[in-house]
């Protein structure tokens, strides 16, 4: 993306359980599993039209086996009993499968493994805030759901002065590895000059990136914006949002393109937005501003 905001791939998980900056995250074990969680409000009722449209299959097995990223609340974390997904996208999932007569597996992965395993057929949809690119449409199908952009973060006191990409330059920058932040950042310090380039250090999920910048490894990190203002209202004034937010690009659902699922996914998000358990759950979450009102299949802006 020319300005490849939110994770975009991946984002700013729940700020590391290890520095208790986070309440509701925990490890990133990919051996976590849940159904999701249910959501606000009224559980949506199956769709007998819907449920038509779902591959013969799929409607075997039953059950949709989703895979986030869950260190990124609240859009995707580990509950408190240490082993639940829970947040925006898991509740999203669980109310997508049932309008489809379906159920939702929601398993914890790494985030830049969840497209290679959509590819594989490990999974069969990626709900892990992803923006919808055009380089990851060359990979995966996506139907669009939600509209985030890319802040700026760290410690509270004693921070660079960062206002946007430019003022990065000579700092060092904590980023999740595979995230558009990462490319961000990465393309950034190749414009700038004097000397002065972007160190930027990748780790392998958020709570790694938000544990650097706790320790003073890294002076700013960079998330989608609902992901980070939620951390920083978590983090027990310890960090802040700095800068201006920017790059606003749509979250996609992910899905593989041969498993026949890019209709039914788009027809059950349209039918959550009419009944208004798409607001509810965004609303649960507190980021209702990040609502779209026109899902689409790959709708890219870049």
């Amino acid at each position: 993306m020319s300005f490849q905001t939110t994770r975009l791939v991946a984002g700013l998980a729940t700020v590391a359980a290890a520095t208790a900056l986070a309440t509701g995250c925990g490890s990133s074990n990919s051996n976590n599993t849940s159904s999701a969680a249910a959501p606000a409000g009224t559980a949506p009722a199956p769709s007998s039209s819907l449920a038509s449209e779902v591959p013969a299959a799929i409607k075997s097995k039953g059950t949709l086996k989703v895979a986030a990223d869950a260190t990124y609340a609240p859009n995707e974390f580990i509950g408190k009993n240490g082993k639940t997904v829970e947040g925006m996208d898991a509740d999203l999932a669980k109310a997508i499968a049932t309008t489809l007569g379906l159920k939702a597996d929601v398993v914890n992965a790494t985030f830049d493994s969840i497209i290679p395993g959509l590819a594989a057929h490990k999974y069969d949809l990626g709900m892990s805030s992803f923006t919808d690119t055009k380089e990851r449409e060359k990979t995966v199908d996506f139907v669009t759901y939600f509209s985030a952009g890319t802040s700026f973060y760290e410690k509270a006191s004693g921070g660079p002065p960062i206002t946007d990409l430019s003022s990065l330059c000579g700092v060092t920058v904590a980023v999740e590895k595979g995230t558009t932040q990462a490319d961000d950042a990465t393309a950034q310090s190749k414009k700038c000059t004097g000397g002065k380039s972007v160190k930027v250090l990748t780790f392998p999920d958020q709570n790694g990136a938000n544990l650097a910048i706790t320790s003073g490894r890294a002076q700013v990190g960079m998330a989608d914006s609902p992901v980070a203002d939620y951390q920083v209202k978590q983090s027990g004034a310890q960090f802040k949002v700095v800068g201006t937010p920017y790059g606003t690009a749509p979250y996609g659902i992910a899905i593989p393109k041969d498993l026949g699922m890019d209709k039914p996914i788009l027809d059950a998000v349209k039918a959550l937005m009419a009944n208004g358990q798409y607001k509810s759950i965004l609303q649960k979450w507190g980021i209702a501003d990040g609502a779209i009102t026109s899902p689409v299949i790959n709708g890219a802006v870049s």
